[in-house]
């Protein structure tokens, strides 16, 4: 797989707002279905998969200057809601 472009990086990095805003909309919730921790579950393990995203050589992140304060706080918020 060719390294990708940087407007591929942005594109992952704006998949990533998408599911912060899932995540915050479940959290939210005062109880969920299984259903709905189901969606919270794949939207936490997204936001852990693309965070660790490297470039071909396997050790550097394709990740530059984004900021990743909205993803840590939707995945520790995430897992909070789905261990409670």
């Amino acid at each position: 797989m060719d390294e990708r472009t940087t407007e591929e990086v942005a594109k992952v990095f704006s998949a990533a707002g998408d599911s912060v805003t899932v995540i915050n909309a479940e959290v939210a919730k005062s109880s969920l279905t299984d259903e709905e921790k189901d969606k919270l579950k794949r939207n936490v393990d997204h936001l852990v998969i693309i965070k660790a995203y490297k470039k071909e050589d396997g050790t550097t992140s394709i990740w530059t200057n984004e900021s990743f304060t909205a993803i840590d706080a939707a995945v520790t918020a995430g897992n909070s809601k789905l261990s409670a």
